[in-house]
């Protein structure tokens, strides 16, 4: 392929622009101006980046890289904001006229991120084609709203789309504000962490299993929804339980009694559709809260 990822510096764009490297695409990244190349991109002769937005892409350069399959990862994650921030709407609007652009550039596959919280959660692990879609959040609807408009636009021009819905990636790279790298950080500074909802179930993937995940379905070219998570859900309270015992300091977990309710509970994918093309993951909680830890401490991962 010739990838073309916005967002790439993220999270998960840098995971999957590192992936798709390793087996051999070619990738052009997009980054916003003044923003830093991740420390574990190295250059390459097959990653060539490009600073613009999707309100002002670099249509020369991408041109230039004629690109033929593209991978829409920029959007707002910051936790605590993202969630209820007006940016949703316009990163819709912006979305919208940058597909246009590269559609008119002659792009015939498109890959959008999406998000597990579009699902209605039903107490059942959330499938692609049974499990009704009713996102509650500013965030979920403005996902859920260009799923819809560029699906409808596949069906009609005839190019393949797929729309991606992420589960709980965690992983080194993350925003030290989520879940694990807070609650790791907490309990290396010797800190109390209080958990509100330990029995919310949820599924968490690595973020390198994640990418595999990400690129098996760009290079599959699958079309439609598909989930991005292992199909596995493990609770909060036992997250914690495992950080604290990698750490060392199990004597620092409480729970909140009565617990807090989680309006997010249980969400765990339906992994069929994933696990046909050949994936499963390849690390476990364990070893994927032992990674990120060395990430933070510099300590050397056991595997």
């Amino acid at each position: 392929m010739r990838l073309l990822v916005t967002g790439a510096n993220g999270f998960i764009g840098s995971a999957c622009v590192r992936t798709a490297l390793a087996r051999g695409h070619t990738v052009a990244g997009l980054k916003r101006p003044g923003r830093p190349v991740p420390p574990d991109l190295p250059p390459s002769d097959r990653l060539l980046w490009l600073e613009g937005s999707l309100a002002e892409p670099p249509w020369p350069a991408l041109e230039a890289f004629q690109p033929d399959t593209c991978l829409h990862a920029a959007w707002i994650a910051t936790p605590g904001v993202y969630l209820h921030s007006p940016e949703n709407d316009r990163l819709v609007r912006e979305s919208l006229t940058f597909v246009d652009g590269l559609l008119q550039r002659g792009i015939r596959h498109l890959a959008g991120v999406g998000t597990c919280i579009e699902y209605q959660i039903t107490g059942q692990p959330l499938a692609e084609d049974a499990t009704p879609v009713a996102p509650d959040t500013p965030y979920a609807r403005a996902k859920d709203a260009l799923r819809r408009a560029l699906q409808s636009r596949a069906l009609q021009e005839g190019w393949t789309f797929t729309w991606g819905r992420v589960f709980y990636p965690y992983g080194p790279g993350e925003h030290p504000a989520r879940f694990c790298s807070h609650l790791l950080r907490q309990l290396l500074q010797g800190q109390p962490v209080t958990v509100k909802s330990p029995h919310a179930l949820k599924d968490y993937i690595f973020i390198e299993d994640l990418a595999r995940a990400i690129l098996l379905t760009l290079e599959h070219r699958l079309q439609g929804a598909v989930n991005w998570g292992t199909g596995t859900g493990v609770t909060v309270g036992h997250i914690a339980r495992t950080a604290a015992d990698l750490v060392g300091r199990p004597d620092l977990v409480r729970y909140q009694d009565p617990p807090q309710p989680d309006p997010f509970h249980p969400v765990v994918a339906d992994a069929t559709r994933l696990r046909q093309l050949g994936w499963s993951p390849a690390v476990d909680l364990r070893e994927g809260l032992q990674r990120l830890l060395a990430s933070l401490s510099g300590r050397t991962a056991s595997h």
